[in-house]
């Protein structure tokens, strides 16, 4: 029988993880696989509450405690250094906490994964639930990583991946910084299933604006050399074109050309392996929910 691991990073939303383990419990009621559940808990500051032991497919429920909080991103990446060094497993899915992933779409995942035991399978966005300002972004922000990256990237966290590839991974300092674009960097036996962006089941997103357009930036700068070549070729075609009209207002483009590369090589210096490396000495404790099935 196949072993499954559903990889979930959490910062102070346990009334959301508690709803998604139940509409999981729900959905995978007729896998013929183990499922198991493992919770990052980036050192929340709200007190646990919610979850219980009373699941009838998931096995097992292992929460990481963190020590100090590490952000969303390197919560997969520990978490799946975790898994690789600690836990017997075929398959990784890994979901959001709030609901964004919708657990009905697991039972795609576990089709396709039956059907393609060697490939990873990403949640390919095609429809969203966020208002208008907020997709308008996310289409600006695909653009750009399109035009400096040559990647178009449609897919976030929501992933399934085979075991050899989630050690490919971890090998991989750029893991550290983005997970997404690590996985398009690394891995190419990919397949996608369509995937709909559920919406939260209790609290508002809590990221703002700087916060996304960092979050943007962190994906973009995995491909630190491509934005060095394609950057410096726009801006060679661009000056040619403007040579003999150069002025105050033509150079701004150039200035906020410039201060993109410069943003994105600082942010690529964040994909740091020694701090990758020693990322489970973050984990303080670990507590274990044992479900139904485990006890029988």
């Amino acid at each position: 029988m196949k072993k499954f691991i559903i990889l979930i990073p959490l910062y102070n939303d346990w009334k959301s993880t508690s709803k998604l383990l139940e509409q999981i419990d729900s959905q995978i009621n007729n896998w013929s696989a183990e499922v198991s559940v493992i919770i990052v808990n980036d050192a929340s500051t709200e007190k646990r509450s919610g979850l219980d032991s009373n699941y009838k497919k998931i096995k097992l429920i292992k929460i990481l405690n963190m020590k100090e909080n590490r952000v969303h991103q390197r919560c997969i990446a520990a978490g799946l250094k975790y898994i690789c060094k600690n836990e017997d497993f075929d398959r990784v899915i890994i979901m959001d906490a709030d609901g964004e992933d919708r657990p009905e779409e697991l039972n795609v995942f576990f089709k396709k994964a039956q059907k393609n035991p060697n490939m990873t399978i990403t949640g390919n966005r095609f429809k969203r639930s966020e208002n208008i300002i907020f997709k308008a972004l996310y289409e600006v922000h695909k653009i750009l990583t399109l035009i400096f990256t040559g990647k178009l990237i449609k897919f976030g966290n929501f992933t399934c991946l085979p075991k050899t590839h989630v050690e490919q991974l971890i090998q991989k300092p750029c893991l550290w910084n983005s997970y997404s674009s690590s996985v398009v960097n690394t891995i190419n036996n990919r397949i996608s299933i369509p995937s709909v962006r559920g919406r939260r089941y209790v609290l508002p997103s809590k990221m703002n604006f700087i916060e996304l357009v960092f979050h943007s930036l962190t994906i973009i700068s995995v491909f630190r050399n491509s934005v060095i070549i394609r950057s410096t070729t726009i801006f060679l075609v661009y000056l040619f074109l403007i040579f003999n009209n150069i002025s105050m207002f033509t150079l701004v483009p150039i200035l906020f050309l410039l201060v993109f590369v410069f943003a994105i090589l600082k942010i690529s210096t964040r994909s740091n392996m020694e701090e990758f490396n020693k990322s489970l000495e973050n984990i303080g404790n670990i507590d274990i929910l044992e479900g139904t099935n485990s006890r029988q």
